[in-house]
């Protein structure tokens, strides 16, 4: 081994450069950063909004809305939307004795499996699944946010609003971003610990 192979040694196996290697992990702050953009992504209606821009095209026949009907499919699309982005805020998941991952409505009284699957729980972890008003908080801003994103799409707004003025236009512009941010840092200033579906699960 030559010298400079024999001072390479030394210094990887020294106390200092371990010290180096530690210190290069990602800092909490970070940590918990990461993990909040991953909660938002999961509260944010992503699946509807994505629903609403595929179909409201073929719905309102591109923002015509020629008769009855391409407004009752429109209402429909909207209403059915906004529903599951509220009811998905209330799903959570639980593991069996088995380490199966079972799906649940949060409800009241607690957990309702949906594969109808018994699950025992503590008298601790019944409470966690319980329905709490922050749950209500994150499925109205959910809702909320769902509601202006759709409404600013230029075919649902020409089919309610064919005829629209240069403030409606503005607001139209304006209002995504600014309900999308206000809403984003709520969630974040006051997470959930649900871990419903389509969400990734934690350790626990």
């Amino acid at each position: 081994m030559s010298d400079i192979e024999h001072d390479f040694s030394i210094l990887a196996n020294s106390p200092t450069h371990h010290q180096e290697r530690r210190k290069t992990r990602t800092p909490k702050p970070m940590r918990k950063t990461l993990k909040s953009t991953a909660t938002l992504s999961n509260l944010l209606p992503t699946g509807a909004v994505f629903i609403n821009q595929l179909l409201s095209p073929v719905l309102t026949n591109k923002g015509q809305c020629t008769n009855q009907l391409h407004h009752t499919l429109t209402v429909l699309l909207l209403v059915v939307s906004a529903t599951a982005s509220f009811i998905l805020r209330f799903t959570d998941t639980v593991k069996d004795e088995k380490g199966k991952v079972r799906h649940g409505i949060v409800t009241f009284s607690g957990l309702w499996i949906v594969e109808m699957a018994e699950v025992k729980l503590s008298e601790q972890e019944k409470a966690r699944y319980k329905a709490k008003g922050i749950d209500f908080v994150h499925a109205s801003l959910t809702v909320l946010v769902y509601a202006v994103v759709a409404f600013c799409d230029k075919n649902i707004a020409k089919c309610f609003f064919p005829e629209e003025s240069e403030l409606m236009a503005e607001v139209r512009a304006l209002a995504p971003a600014m309900v999308g941010a206000a809403c984003s840092v709520l969630f974040v200033m006051f997470p959930t610990g649900r871990h419903g579906i389509g969400y990734p699960l934690s350790k626990e």
